[in-house]
């Protein structure tokens, strides 16, 4: 018969809170206390329920992730960067989605607050002013943004706005003054708001009159004719297009190539991510580059140092190995670069005219669009 923690009790002439709190929380037992629970413990070869432990335990190792989405490359590379830093130290992930909604996010927390997570690393729509992110300061659990551009709160990210202007004074250096932004939907993600910025940024630096972003919803996975006719309207119809992102850039491609225009002679396109997919693509796509698997790993680091802050210095649970780094500060901002591909030109005069205003088709399922 399989011994129960009543028993232990039992066998060591302890109640059972004194040996839960043995198997859970052994610094607030006394060195003596907790030989004899251990020697019961081995005599019986009591075997603690692994779901119990988390449950009554003031440290589970459990670490919540809330990202937007994993169809978009630049997650994936994000929660790498945290799963091998992670679990190195001994931390497993329970992982959430939210598909760039508010309420996804507010129902990923209350999942991962009855996980009893011992903290979060998450990417929302906004930064700076959250109610969720009050909610957890509120509630003392530890948590860090990443990509998240924000000097308030704990984050991990690039600076969005400086990194657009830097590409965006790439399609200046080449001669285009007319340059339009494509962009997922501004209010879902404050990323491609601080990108806009950006572009109006080097825009005004160069005299030049910055535009409204282009929006395309967020679960899009082709640019509607609506939306492709926009790209063309009016007097000046743009020779190079700024992307928020790299999927949305490849998407913005296809359709032009399906208008047979050709990228980069009737039009420039620069995306933002760097994805190492974009190198593959035939022109290869310039792009803004960010440290996508270093965010994730600088997040865990971070998160990291909170939590061990909060631990006793005997904590039981999952193995902490310290790596010796110190807490990093709020708002912790990577480096970013431009990979100057192919699909940037110099401005040489008139442009093609697209002989279709018809989108392309959608790309298959692992290229759906989504935002950064």
């Amino acid at each position: 018969m399989t011994a129960t923690i009543k028993d232990v009790a039992a066998h060591a002439g302890f109640s059972i809170a004194t040996v839960s709190r043995a198997l859970n929380a052994p610094h607030t037992v006394s060195p003596i206390t907790l030989a004899k629970i251990q020697a019961a413990i081995a005599a019986l070869k009591f075997q603690p329920s692994a779901l119990g432990r988390q449950l009554r335990a003031e440290h589970t190792g459990l670490v919540g992730i809330v990202l937007p989405t994993l169809a978009n490359p630049v997650f994936a590379e994000t929660l790498q960067g945290i799963d091998e830093a992670a679990g190195a130290a001994g931390y497993r992930l329970v992982l959430m989605t939210t598909q760039y909604d508010a309420q996804r996010e507010q129902h990923a927390l209350e999942i991962l607050r009855g996980q009893r997570v011992d903290g979060v690393i998450i990417t929302v729509t906004d930064g700076n002013s959250n109610p969720l992110l009050d909610a957890l300061e509120a509630d003392h659990l530890p948590y860090v943004l990443a990509h998240n551009d924000t000097a308030c709160r704990p984050s991990v990210s690039v600076n969005n706005r400086r990194a657009a202007r830097d590409g965006v004074r790439v399609l200046v250096a080449q001669g285009h003054r007319q340059i339009l932004m494509v962009a997922g939907s501004l209010n879902a993600s404050d990323r491609a708001r601080q990108r806009h910025l950006g572009y109006c940024d080097a825009m005004q630096e160069a005299g030049l009159e910055p535009r409204a972003a282009i929006e395309v919803d967020f679960n899009a996975e082709r640019l509607s004719p609506a939306t492709f006719a926009r790209l063309f309207e009016g007097a000046n119809r743009p020779t190079a297009l700024f992307c928020s992102n790299d999927l949305l850039a490849m998407v913005v491609m296809r359709a032009l190539r399906a208008a047979h225009l050709e990228v980069p002679r009737d039009m420039s396109i620069l995306g933002f991510d760097g994805l190492s997919m974009g190198e593959l693509l035939s022109p290869a796509l310039a792009s803004v580059c960010a440290p996508n698997r270093e965010i994730g790993t600088q997040a865990w680091r971070q998160l990291r140092a909170q939590i061990q802050a909060r631990l006793p210095a005997a904590a039981n649970g999952a193995t902490l190995i310290d790596d010796g780094r110190q807490p990093q500060r709020l708002g912790l901002t990577l480096p970013h670069s431009i990979r100057h591909g192919a699909t940037i030109a110099p401005y040489v005069g008139e442009k093609s005219e697209p002989t279709a205003a018809a989108p392309a088709a959608p790309l298959t399922a692992s290229g759906s669009t989504r935002r950064a």
